[in-house]
């Protein structure tokens, strides 16, 4: 086993046990051997994020994307970074760029009917969000208890989708 594979496993393990301090120090060790290592800065970006260090991960999450514009993974955790930032048009962008390759990505979909609803774009929400529940039906469990959509759960539309 390689150095680098050593320290993955040492990192996904102290991960599993809770301990995300020792998991960044294994990750930010194969980023001083490889600075390329793709699941090294996804991993780092995701616990940034877990953390609330939304913008510390975009630039993890970045990274990646330098190195391949179109890594699923990055996007949508970035998208997601960037929503909880409140910067909704760029978390758009990113799911706007899985949709053009992956139009029934449903965690895609879901998350861009909940930047637009954020955006007071209701019905342009609530159309992703029903094609999100047309290819995953728990979206529709996921959407009535998601914070995202509390100010519209009064709305009929709304209703419609979800009971």
């Amino acid at each position: 086993m390689s150095q680098i594979e050593e320290l993955h496993n040492l990192g996904q393990r102290s991960f599993n046990l809770g301990n995300t301090k020792e998991a960044l120090v294994h990750y930010n060790r194969i980023l001083d051997i490889d600075p390329n290592d793709v699941k090294a800065q996804l991993k780092i970006g995701n616990i940034l994020s877990k953390h609330g260090k939304y913008s510390e991960a975009i630039e993890h999450y970045d990274k990646v994307l330098e190195i391949n514009d179109y890594d699923i993974l990055a996007l949508i955790n970035k998208g997601l970074a960037l929503h909880y930032l409140e910067r909704y048009d760029d978390a758009i962008k990113c799911y706007k760029i899985i949709l053009d390759k992956n139009p029934n990505s449903a965690i895609t979909l879901y998350n861009l009917a909940s930047s637009l609803v954020k955006q007071n774009k209701i019905n342009q929400g609530l159309e992703h969000l029903k094609k999100a529940i047309k290819i995953d039906f728990s979206y529709k469990v996921k959407a009535s208890r998601d914070i995202d959509f509390q100010h519209i759960k009064t709305k009929n539309e709304f209703k419609k989708i979800i009971l």
